[in-house]
């Protein structure tokens, strides 16, 4: 079953969207502020609801932010109709654009199409630089040479390649890769960070593929 995050802070536009959603078979997150829902992002999230008008942070200050927790559909949900600000709003990473007052049945077709797209994106072959990552074969090509790794190693890699560029906090490796497997601590992942990367020097002595960010994280470099 699909989770998506409803950040709004109308409560009667939230309940209704916790309601319609519910009853078509989605599980749900709620957040009233931008700040709640960067606490409530995680990766059991699939998709976004958003809206722009939030106190504190508002939505577009957000956005980038939420794709760098996890990066899954962001539909954006607001009464400005301006051309230019729709734009923007795209530039900044959100995948799609709901005007209110907006359809109940459109919305739910529209999430349907984004979680449909985002599931077929996860098994499309990631190429980044010299490295090639296939989903559905677990073979990864380092500078035209074959790479073996571990399952875990494999999913660690693919996660940092998704996010290309962007850091990947240990908190949400965490989640993500081993939500379905052994709790794992600090030194574990650092173990399988250090085997990804000399398996990758030895495919390529000449460049250094993921970037430790201290204490936060590590980021993937193109």
């Amino acid at each position: 079953m699909k989770t998506i995050l409803i950040v709004e802070d109308d409560k009667d536009i939230n309940e209704m969207l916790q309601k319609v959603l519910k009853i078509n078979g989605y599980n749900i997150k709620s957040a009233y502020s931008g700040t709640e829902a960067l606490l409530l992002h995680n990766s059991d999230v699939d998709l976004i609801i958003l809206d722009l008008m939030l106190p504190g942070k508002s939505g577009e200050e957000i956005i980038s932010e939420l794709k760098k927790i996890k990066n899954v559909p962001v539909i954006v949900t607001s009464a400005i109709n301006d051309i230019d600000a729709k734009l923007d709003l795209f530039n900044l990473g959100a995948d799609d654009y709901v005007t209110k007052p907006f359809n109940n049945d459109e919305l739910l077709a529209r999430i349907k199409v984004h979680l449909k797209h985002n599931l077929n994106n996860q098994d499309e072959v990631l190429k980044i630089g010299d490295i090639e990552l296939n989903p559905k074969t677990y073979k990864v090509i380092c500078n035209g040479l074959d790479i073996t790794l571990s399952k875990i190693e494999f999913e660690i890699l693919k996660l940092l390649m998704k996010n290309n560029n962007q850091v990947v906090t240990k908190s949400v490796l965490f989640d993500t890769i081993w939500d379905t497997m052994d709790s794992a601590d600090e030194n574990t992942l650092n173990v399988h960070i250090s085997k990804i990367r000399n398996k990758l020097k030895k495919a390529n002595s000449n460049k250094d593929y993921i970037e430790t960010i201290w204490s936060v994280g590590y980021k993937f470099k193109n």
